[in-house]
């Protein structure tokens, strides 16, 4: 039970104090209400690139950086589809410290045409390192496209394309941030060596004079439900073929959530699961196989992908991931293999809870999902799920016409 305060400013902005004094640090964690998929279709990857430009100085603060390391404070930020994050840990007789600095990025950024240039460089050589020269770089670029027509999921967080960020101006930038990064749209976690009433002080004092902003309202356009499956092939100069293939699933917050994340675990949640004893093990067809989704807010899509082993064509890996699909399908699983993945998701989730810095993360997290309580009572959800339920989803999801099926050929 992670036990926590919650009050918000007159400004908007919720604050949430996590109190553990059994450490001598304290972490602040500031999340927004702003992702990848909040970007105007012609100017993407500008959630990903305030990651960046929040590190290139504010109004008072030339770097921020500098300060917060002779306070002995450490610190990093992360941008998703669905969120951005920031976050610092430092001695607790310190935060005072990391107070300063995040109001002062809230107040506003410097807007420097060096910042933007310098910070707009870094993130196109990161595209460059990450997305087109690399090997299978563009993997989940060519898959979002033809998994997603309408929702902005079809693009990822780096952006849809190069020249967006490299034509990105300091006007674009103004207005984006103004939109998105202001007191009513953001969610402030203090967790560590803290006092409720010290954090209500602090958080009044360098926070409570921010304009609020307007509430940013989203309005998305639904993904309309696939009606015919969708295949594409690539040729590249890569050492092996892969298979990746994708199915639409629940979103973060429906019933079928949990039970399409431990059906996730029973195919391809490390070596004793399905498909890895049957195609990597057993019929040698892939030297790699992974399961996964993406724990998106929105409806988001459920994925296999692997390396094929030298000799295996795609159409023969495809036909024996199908088979074993077929299976789960067919015949329910048994309450063993349901039992173990359930306590897996259950030291997952503690494992991930011992730590301050994950604690704080994840109370943002369910409180921008609509209820940090969900944090105490999500893993319930989890042994809830029946073996009924995960048979029932796994014939919903990996239908043939909800499925987009990517070969990717080495040249």
């Amino acid at each position: 039970m992670i036990e926590y305060n919650r009050f918000v400013l007159d400004n908007g902005l919720r604050v949430l104090v996590h109190e553990d004094h059994s450490t001598p640090m304290a972490v602040v964690n500031l999340m927004y209400d702003v992702g990848a998929r909040d970007e105007n279709p012609a100017k993407t990857g500008f959630a990903h690139l305030f990651e960046h430009l929040m590190f290139g100085g504010s109004v008072h603060i030339p770097n921020y950086d500098e300060p917060l390391q002779r306070a002995g404070g450490e610190n990093n930020a992360y941008t998703t589809n669905d969120l951005t994050n920031y976050y610092c840990q430092l001695p607790a007789e310190n935060i005072e410290t990391a107070f300063w600095l995040e109001s002062d990025r809230m107040l506003s950024l410097a807007f420097g045409a060096k910042s933007l240039s310098v910070q707009k460089k870094v993130v196109i050589e990161e595209f460059k390192e990450h997305y087109i020269n690399k090997p299978y770089g563009d993997v989940w670029h060519k898959m979002r496209e033809l998994a997603y027509k309408v929702h902005p999921y079809r693009w990822m967080t780096i952006g849809k394309e190069l020249s967006h960020v490299e034509n990105a101006n300091i006007d674009d930038v103004k207005a984006f941030f103004f939109k998105h990064y202001r007191p009513v749209n953001a969610i402030l976690v203090v967790a560590g060596h803290v006092q409720l009433e010290k954090i209500k002080q602090l958080a009044e004092k360098w926070f409570g004079d921010i304009p609020m902003g307007e509430k940013y309202e989203r309005h998305l356009p639904a993904e309309p439900q696939q009606t015919e499956a969708r295949r594409s092939e690539v040729y590249a100069k890569v050492p092996v073929d892969a298979f990746i293939k994708t199915w639409h699933m629940d979103a973060r917050l429906d019933k079928g959530y949990y039970a399409t994340e431990l059906l996730t675990e029973i195919l391809g949640g490390g070596g004793s699961s399905r498909l890895y004893q049957a195609l990597v093990k057993e019929q040698k067809l892939f030297s790699g196989l992974d399961v996964h989704h993406f724990g998106s807010t929105d409806k988001g899509l459920l994925a296999i992908e692997g390396r094929l082993v030298n000799g295996i064509t795609l159409e023969a890996a495809e036909k024996a991931v199908d088979e074993e699909l077929e299976k789960i399908q067919a015949l329910p699983v048994n309450e063993a293999e349901l039992q173990k993945v359930k306590n897996k998701t259950e030291s997952m989730i503690a494992f991930e809870d011992m730590s301050v810095m994950n604690r704080a993360n994840s109370l943002a997290t369910y409180e921008l999902l609509g209820d940090a309580e969900l944090m105490n009572t999500e893993l319930q959800k989890y042994q809830d799920v029946t073996i009924a339920e995960i048979q029932q989803y796994s014939r919903e999801i990996f239908r043939k016409e909800n499925s987009n099926t990517l070969f990717y050929h080495s040249k």
